[in-house]
């Protein structure tokens, strides 16, 4: 349910119906199908993005071109270089205690 109601989602949805609204009663010009293809291209985007975030935060694999993915290795970075300056402090500590 958390992720029926995330941004993304909820402003390709509105975008749509817009869009619905807009072209209901005009003719179809080649300017109507662009703007359908535009809407269907920001609703697969953000259908993507809810998908990697329930995938992130189950613990599967993100695939490497998601913005969840750039973060994680991110974290990931940030762990690695705390965990090595922990490490390194332990040591001083030891090396000024002989």
């Amino acid at each position: 349910m958390r992720y029926l109601f995330s941004t993304g989602l909820v402003a390709a949805i509105s975008a749509g119906v817009s869009l619905l609204r807009g072209t209901r009663s005009e003719p179809v010009t080649w300017r109507a199908v662009l703007s359908w293809v535009s809407w269907g291209i920001t609703m697969a985007l953000a259908i993507g993005a809810v998908v990697d975030l329930s995938r992130e935060r189950r613990g599967i694999a993100v695939d490497a071109d998601s913005p969840q993915s750039v973060k994680k290795a991110k974290k990931a970075q940030r762990l690695q270089f705390r965990s090595q300056k922990a490490l390194a402090d332990a040591q001083d500590h030891a090396k000024e205690r002989r």
